[in-house]
């Protein structure tokens, strides 16, 4: 009779111990588990994760997931995959022949440099070309309902934006070029 209230005792006082971040949060982790499973629904996993990091005793915590099962959920056998055919072997050719060499770029040609450009500078080609056009619209709109010639603003629009994205786009653009030309003198010649 003496070993049941001494284990009874024991038992009082450890839910009476309390936990740590850890063990909330191994709580946590079995209502979340349960949650996937279907056990809880989400209103009760919210009550009881909340509850869990509130909890200050062991033994608070075990009211929570007392009613849930404690081992690792039951999951159906997956089979595995099938293992992925062997590759067709290639043929392997012993003929001294050099490397295949690629077929030569065009030449840009009478082209313009805008061709030439990386799509990012395009881009930004195209943004200031509509910005202008959208002004020197609105501008020719004012001058012919006021019917004179009114002062030329859309030129702050274009000069100062397009000669930056010129100082950009030139340098890009002889860059290429240069680099085109390298690559064609490398070429063997074309009969």
């Amino acid at each position: 009779m003496s070993d049941s209230l001494d284990s009874r005792a024991g038992g009082d006082k450890r839910q009476r111990m309390r936990v740590s971040d850890s063990e909330r949060q191994a709580v946590v982790e079995v209502l979340k588990r349960a949650l996937d499973d279907g056990r809880l629904k989400m209103d009760e996993y919210v009550e009881r994760m909340e509850k869990a990091y509130e909890a200050l005793t062991i033994g608070d915590l075990e009211q929570l997931h007392d009613d849930l099962p404690t081992g690792a959920p039951a999951s159906p056998a997956i089979p595995p995959p099938a293992p992925a055919p062997a590759p067709a072997p290639q043929p392997v050719y012993l003929v001294n022949s050099p490397p295949p060499v690629p077929p030569p770029t065009p030449h840009p040609g009478l082209r313009g440099a805008y061709v030439d450009l990386p799509g990012g500078l395009k881009v930004l080609w195209t943004i200031l070309f509509a910005a202008v056009a959208i002004n020197v619209v609105v501008w020719v709109l004012v001058g012919v309902t006021t019917a004179s010639v009114p002062y030329p603003w859309p030129l702050w629009v274009a000069g100062p934006a397009g000669a930056a994205l010129f100082g950009i786009s030139a340098p890009v653009v002889q860059s290429r070029r240069a680099k085109w030309e390298k690559q064609r003198r490398q070429l063997p010649p074309t009969n």
